[in-house]
C-alpha cells in the first residue's frame, strides 16, 4: 500500500545507507511494547480488565493457553510468538538479558494481539468497518500524526532524527515521503507496521464513534438529573442502626442461613475465577549469632579501610561492599549522614563506624574536603567516544582527548570562537543549540561531578579540558555565585544484615516440620491455633498473579493454588519467608455454593433478622411522626439540613436506600417504616432547597452523552470480553 500515490517530483533517496542507519536507529531507539499503534490503544483500553502475564516456557503438557470467542489458543503457537518478541528485544538491546518484568510485558503484549485479533477485529467485521489504503497513506505518509512522529525519534536526544527533520527539529514530511516510497526489506516491514498501526487504531476510532452515536439521554433524564443537581434535602428521621445492637444477641439458625441464600443467591455470584489461601509465614531473620558475626566482619573491614591509601579505597570498596557497590558522596553539614561531628574537623582518611543502620552496617571515611561555590554557570563542547544517535563507538578516549587538547588551543588563541565550535564539533545534543550553556547549577544537579566540579571549584574565565564517561569536555567558566560553602567527599562501605545460611536452615526446618505434621485442613487448622500462630489470608488470586499481599514472588505458590485441592497444605521456600498454606476455597465463575460463603450469608441473613425485629418495634409503637417514634424507642430525633440529592448518605452513615425514599417524598411527608442499608428508619422531608443557575435541559442532555461516550470504550470493551468468554491460562508457559 505504502508504494501508492507516489508523487513524480519526490526524488529517491540517494544514499542507501544511510536510510539502512536510519532504520536500524529507529529500530533500536523505538520501543517493542509500543510497537502497534492501535493495538496499544485497544491494550489500554482493556488494561484494567485482564490479567497481568508472566514468564517463559515451563514444562506443561496441556496444549493450549487459553480460550477467546470459542477458540483455542494454541500453546506451541503462543510460545512461539512469545520467544520471536523476545529476540527482537534482543536484538535492539544487543544481549540476552531479559528480566521477569520484560518477559511478563512481552506475554501480555502477545495476550494481547490474540484479544485484538479474536475478539475486536471480529467486531469491526460484523458491522462494516474498513480503512481504506487512501486513509493509510494519509495518515501514514501524506499527513503524519504525532503517533508517526513519536516513532522516529531518538529517545536519547528526545527529537526526529536529522536525517528526517526540518531544521526546527519536526518531522520533514518530504523527507519522510522519500524514505517511505524507496523502503525495502525491513525499511518495508517497518513501514507496513506503523501501516497496521494505525489501521487498527482507525478501525478502534471508527467503532467507538458508531457506539457513541447510538448513546441518547432524554430531555426527561437530563430535567431529572437538573432537579437533583439543584436540590438539597431538610430531614428530620430517626433510625435503629444494626451496629447498635451486638451481633450475640440475634441467633441464626442453618434454616435462616438456607433461606437467606435460596432468596438472595443472586448476591453471591462471581463473575471471575479465584482461590484463597490461608498461610502462616516463618520469617527469614538474622539470629543474635548472625548479628555479632556480621558486625565483626564490619569491624575488620572498618579496621583495613584504615589502612589504605585514597587511591587504593574504589578497589576496597568492591571487593567488601554489598554488590561491589564503590559509593562516594558529596556532603554538607545540611545532608551529612555519618553520625559523628568529628568530620568537620578530622583529618582527610579518618574512618567512622561501623554502624547499625537498619539493613546495613555501614562503614565511612573522608575523602576530601573542598570550598565551593553554591552555584556556577559554565558551557561546554562534547568530544565523545560515542555516537548519540546510533549508540556506536565513534573514537576513542585518546582520539577524544588529542581532540578536545586540539580545540582548546584554536579557543585559547582566539583564532576559532566557542560558539562555533560548540555548533560545528559539540557531541552533546541536549546543549548544542544552546551554545553549549546548560544555566546555572549547584551541587545538588544531577551532572557527573567532574562536569560539576570544573564549574563550582572553577573561577569565572577558567577554560579547561574535563574527563568524565562520556568523553573529553571543554568547559569554560563563565560565572560562579558570590556565596560558597564546606564540601566533604565521603565514601561508604555497606554490609548487609542478612541471615546466615544456618540460620535460613533453621527456619526452613520449622516450618517444614509444621507443614509436614499439619498436612490437612483440619490439622492445619488446629495446628495454628495450638501454636498460636499469626494466620494469613490471600483472597481473589487470579491464575497470572505473582504478587500478592505480603508475598512479593509468588509464581510457584499461584502455580499451585491453581493445580490443587480445597483443604490442600504446601511449603513454599521465598527469598525472605518459608510458607505453609493452605488452598481454603476455589471460586468458579457463577453463584458461588453456600458452604463457600457462609460467612457472608451468615451476616447478612443475621443482619435481616435484626431488620425485622426492628421493624417490628417501629410498628408496636403506633407513632405517626418521627419526634414520637424517637420518644417511645428511646432514640433521638435528629435533623439534618442542605443534604445534597445525590448523595448516598449523610451525618457519617451510608444509605443508599434513605437517599431514595428521600427522592420519592413530597416536601412536609413522611415516609414508612423502611428497612434500609444502616438501619431501619422513619424519615420526614421537611424542606427541599433548589439551588439557582441550573443548565437548560440540551446542555444538560449533551454533557450527560458525553460523560457516556467516555464510559463506552471501557464498558463495551468489559462487555466484549465476557461474551468472548476469555479463559487466561498463559501463566502455564512458565
Amino acid at each position: 500500500m505504502h508504494k501508492m500515490g507516489k508523487e513524480k517530483n519526490v526524488q529517491p533517496v540517494e544514499n542507501k545507507k544511510e536510510a539502512t542507519s536510519l532504520l536500524e536507529m529507529i529500530r533500536r531507539r523505538t520501543g517493542l511494547l509500543v510497537g502497534i499503534v492501535g493495538l496499544a490503544l485497544v491494550i489500554f483500553i482493556l488494561e484494567s480488565l485482564l490479567s497481568s502475564g508472566q514468564s517463559i516456557f515451563g514444562g506443561n503438557d496441556q496444549m493450549s493457553v487459553g480460550k477467546m470467542n470459542g477458540v483455542t489458543i494454541d500453546r506451541n503457537d503462543y510460545a512461539m510468538r512469545v520467544e520471536n518478541q523476545l529476540n527482537q528485544l534482543r536484538q535492539q538491546r544487543q544481549n540476552n538479558d531479559i528480566d521477569d518484568a520484560t518477559r511478563a510485558q512481552v506475554m501480555e503484549y502477545v495476550w494481547n494481539q490474540y484479544i485484538n485479533d479474536l475478539v475486536i477485529k471480529p467486531e469491526f467485521s460484523k458491522i462494516g468497518i474498513s480503512v481504506g489504503d487512501d486513509e493509510i497513506y494519509d495518515r501514514v505518509v501524506a499527513n503524519p500524526g504525532q503517533s508517526i512522529a513519536q516513532r522516529l525519534v531518538d529517545q536519547k536526544t528526545g527529537k526526529i532524527y536529522d536525517q528526517l527533520a526540518t531544521p526546527d527539529g519536526n518531522l520533514d514530511v518530504m523527507k519522510w515521503k522519500q524514505f517511505v516510497q524507496n523502503a525495502s526489506g525491513d525499511q518495508e516491514a517497518f513501514v507496513k507496521e506503523l501501516e497496521e498501526g494505525i489501521r487498527n487504531s482507525r478501525q478502534l476510532e471508527k467503532y467507538s464513534a458508531c457506539i457513541r452515536k447510538g448513546l441518547f439521554v432524554t430531555t426527561a433524564e437530563a430535567k431529572e438529573a437538573i432537579k437533583l443537581a439543584a436540590n438539597k434535602y431538610d430531614v428530620n428521621y430517626v433510625i435503629k442502626r444494626y451496629d447498635a445492637v451486638s451481633d450475640s444477641a440475634f441467633k441464626v439458625t442453618d434454616a435462616d442461613i438456607e433461606k437467606y441464600y435460596k432468596e438472595n443467591s443472586h448476591e453471591f455470584r462471581s463473575y471471575e475465577v479465584s482461590r484463597k489461601i490461608e498461610y502462616v509465614a516463618f520469617n527469614v531473620v538474622p539470629s543474635p549469632e548472625d548479628l555479632v558475626a556480621i558486625e565483626k566482619d564490619a569491624q575488620r573491614v572498618a579496621a583495613e579501610f584504615k589502612g589504605k591509601n585514597i587511591s587504593e579505597d574504589s578497589a576496597f570498596m568492591m571487593t567488601e561492599s554489598e554488590n561491589q557497590n564503590i559509593s562516594f558522596k558529596s556532603l554538607t553539614k545540611k545532608t551529612m549522614i555519618v553520625r559523628d561531628s568529628s568530620i568537620y574537623t578530622d583529618a582527610i582518611g579518618t574512618v567512622y563506624g561501623p554502624y547499625n543502620e537498619g539493613a546495613y552496617f555501614k562503614i565511612y571515611k573522608l575523602e576530601g574536603k573542598s570550598n565551593i561555590a553554591d552555584s556556577a554557570r559554565v558551557r561546554h563542547i562534547l568530544v565523545g567516544t560515542m555516537d548519540m544517535a546510533t549508540q556506536q563507538p565513534k573514537r576513542t578516549l585518546a582520539q577524544a582527548k588529542k581532540q578536545a587538547d586540539s580545540l582548546l588551543v584554536l579557543i585559547k588563541d582566539k583564532k576559532v570562537t566557542f560558539d562555533t565550535l560548540v555548533k560545528t564539533f559539540s557531541d552533546d545534543g541536549g546543549s548544542k543549540d544552546k551554545g553549549g550553556d546548560y544555566g546555572w547549577f549547584g551541587e545538588d544537579k544531577g551532572f557527573v561531578e567532574p562536569f560539576k566540579n570544573a564549574g563550582l571549584m572553577g573561577k569565572k574565565g577558567d577554560i579547561s579540558v574535563v574527563e568524565t564517561q562520556f568523553g573529553y569536555h571543554i568547559i569554560e567558566v563563565l560565572d560562579v555565585s558570590e556565596g560558597k560553602h564546606d564540601t566533604y567527599k565521603v565514601a561508604e562501605i555497606f554490609k548487609l544484615i542478612a541471615p546466615s545460611d544456618e540460620t535460613n536452615q533453621r527456619i526452613f526446618a520449622q516450618a517444614n516440620e509444621f507443614g509436614g505434621k499439619n498436612n490437612t485442613a483440619s490439622l492445619f487448622d488446629k495446628g495454628v491455633e495450638e501454636q498460636k500462630l499469626s494466620k494469613r489470608i490471600a483472597d481473589n488470586i487470579s491464575e497470572n498473579d505473582r504478587q500478592l499481599p505480603g508475598i512479593d514472588q509468588a509464581k510457584e505458590l499461584v502455580r499451585w493454588v491453581y493445580s490443587a485441592n480445597k483443604g490442600d497444605v504446601q511449603v513454599f521456600s521465598l527469598p525472605d519467608k518459608h510458607i505453609v498454606a493452605k488452598l481454603s476455597n476455589i471460586k468458579t465463575k457463577g453463584i458461588l455454593p453456600l458452604e463457600d460463603v457462609k460467612d457472608e450469608v451468615t451476616d447478612k441473613a443475621r443482619q435481616q433478622k435484626k431488620a425485622e425485629a426492628f421493624v417490628e418495634e417501629f410498628k408496636k409503637t403506633g407513632a405517626s411522626n418521627v419526634n414520637d417514634y424517637a420518644a417511645k424507642l428511646n432514640l433521638e430525633a435528629r435533623k439534618s439540613e442542605a443534604v445534597p440529592a445525590t448523595g448516598h448518605g449523610f451525618d457519617g452513615f451510608h444509605d443508599d436506600v434513605m437517599m431514595g425514599v428521600l427522592s420519592g417524598l413530597k416536601q412536609g411527608a413522611t415516609s414508612k417504616i423502611i428497612q434500609g442499608e444502616a438501619g431501619v428508619f422513619v424519615v420526614a422531608l421537611t424542606a427541599v432547597n433548589t439551588t439557582p443557575g441550573q443548565p437548560e435541559p440540551k446542555f444538560k442532555r449533551m454533557e450527560m452523552e458525553q460523560e457516556l461516550g467516555g464510559r463506552s470504550d471501557y464498558e463495551v470493551m468489559a462487555v466484549l470480553k465476557d461474551l468472548a468468554e476469555i479463559e487466561d491460562h498463559k501463566s502455564k508457559i512458565d
